[in-house]
């Protein structure tokens, strides 16, 4: 969710690593905002977020956020901080429908992830099944992936955002979710995703993480959490599953 466009040639997993995990990798979980698209590349998630704070602020909750949420560019951390204050209240129903309804409007001019679509497409035909874990709503998700063609790809296995937001990521609730209806051990497993939250998340459910840095911040955040194996486009990654693993 930022407004950075330069791809980089950040690479630190090399071809022999990326080998190796895709072939142990026999289910591979997906983030979906980053490794699959950019969900805000063209309905600003800084605007959202501004809209949901003018919102609550307009049933005269001034003061439930503090200065810094009420800044924030990330409409996840306006939806988090109202669950803090009023964990399970009809508020943060209330919240997190506007934001699932803001993701529907930004689906419609999400930018598809660079070889995501052909490496989403060349795992299935190899025969390792796929997965969804992601903090967006299952409905932008499953929308975004039949507009796309790539809904059968994952069949039922999206894991997304619910009213419960305590198993948001880093919370390796979904990932576990998804290994057990999978009938996958984590160790045969593969996640791709994009931030620290996604590293904690494959850390905490102890399946291989492959961190996707679109740019040099996410690489370098990426590497602060402790992620080891990143790559800054997804060619690679397909040409090695194309090859065979």
């Amino acid at each position: 969710m930022t407004s950075d466009t330069t791809q980089t040639e950040l690479v630190t997993a090399s071809p022999e690593r990326l080998r190796e995990l895709i072939t142990h990798a026999r289910v591979v979980l997906w983030d979906f905002d980053g490794p699959i698209c950019r969900l805000f590349a063209g309905h600003s998630a800084a605007r959202v977020a501004a809209g949901l704070v003018n919102w609550l602020e307009g049933r005269g909750l001034h003061g439930l956020l503090a200065e810094d949420e009420r800044k924030t560019e990330d409409p996840h951390e306006v939806l988090r901080a109202v669950d803090r204050r009023q964990p399970a209240s009809d508020l943060v129903t209330e919240v997190e429908e506007r934001l699932t309804q803001e993701e529907l409007r930004a689906v419609r001019s999400a930018m598809p992830t660079a070889y995501a679509d052909p490496l989403i497409r060349t795992w299935t035909a190899v025969g390792s099944r796929l997965a969804i874990v992601t903090n967006n709503s299952p409905r932008v998700v499953a929308g975004y992936l039949a507009d796309r063609g790539l809904l059968a790809c994952f069949g039922p296995h999206i894991y997304g955002r619910t009213q419960d937001l305590q198993y948001l990521k880093p919370h390796p609730r979904n990932l576990n979710r998804a290994l057990t209806a999978m009938g996958a051990a984590s160790s045969t497993a593969l996640f791709i995703g994009d931030t620290p939250t996604d590293y904690e998340a494959a850390r905490e459910a102890g399946v291989p993480f492959l961190g996707y840095a679109r740019n040099e911040r996410k690489g370098r955040l990426l590497k602060e959490a402790g992620a080891t194996d990143i790559v800054g486009s997804l060619e690679p990654v397909l040409v090695a599953v194309r090859a065979g693993g």
